[in-house]
């Protein structure tokens, strides 16, 4: 069976992170296969079955372990910049407490100031939360070794019991209709070593 594994990225904690490269090829190959599936009735006999990856990942004791460093470094830079944005409100307090008694030079200077010590925030703010930001940098790095098990899983199960296409349900893939006998969750987390009905810690 050609390399035709879907799935798995779907299952980010946090928005506006993009799937890996990997993924997106999968992505690209599942619209495909759609696309081919519906042309017509020569195909009706190809074995379709699909996945959840967001339901099999909170099912991975290793996936709760990754949300919680990512939460705990999530709240050390929001700290981090709560106090930045605290100095900053300390210079505008104290700019409009003397603004009367400065010379135009001192308003200059301490509008600058102040302008300078905002910037620095937003700054602060996306290198630790924007789109390429450390936040999504260090999530891809802890997800990708799930992810990568849950497709090494999940092409496992497909080669074995023959199927020619999966599907992962909670990617952006529109499922008019899915029967539960195609839902090959259980036998994934069968593969990943993960007793169907177990419940991880913490949930």
């Amino acid at each position: 069976m050609q390399d035709q594994r879907c799935g798995g990225g779907g299952g980010t904690v946090r928005n506006a992170f993009a799937p890996p490269t990997r993924h997106l090829a999968r992505i690209v190959v599942m619209a495909t296969a759609l696309c081919v599936l519906w042309g017509g009735e020569a195909r009706a006999q190809q074995k379709i079955g699909y996945i959840d990856s967001q339901a099999i990942l909170e099912k991975l004791p290793e996936y709760a372990s990754v949300e919680q460093k990512l939460d705990q470094l999530e709240d050390e830079w929001r700290a981090e910049i709560e106090a930045q944005e605290e100095q900053v409100q300390a210079l505008r307090d104290e700019y409009r407490a003397w603004e009367l008694l400065y010379t135009d030079e001192e308003r200059r200077q301490k509008q600058a100031a102040i302008q300078k010590a905002r910037e620095k925030v937003d700054r602060l703010r996306q290198r630790y939360f924007g789109p390429d930001g450390r936040l999504y940098t260090r999530q891809q790095e802890l997800m990708r070794p799930i992810q990568e098990r849950i497709l090494d899983a999940t092409e496992e199960v497909a080669t074995e019991e023959g199927y020619d296409y999966v599907f992962d349900k909670s990617e952006k893939v529109l499922f008019m209709y899915a029967r539960q006998d195609h839902n090959l969750n259980r036998r994934v987390l069968r593969a990943l070593g993960i007793t169907p009905g177990q419940q991880t810690e913490g949930q």
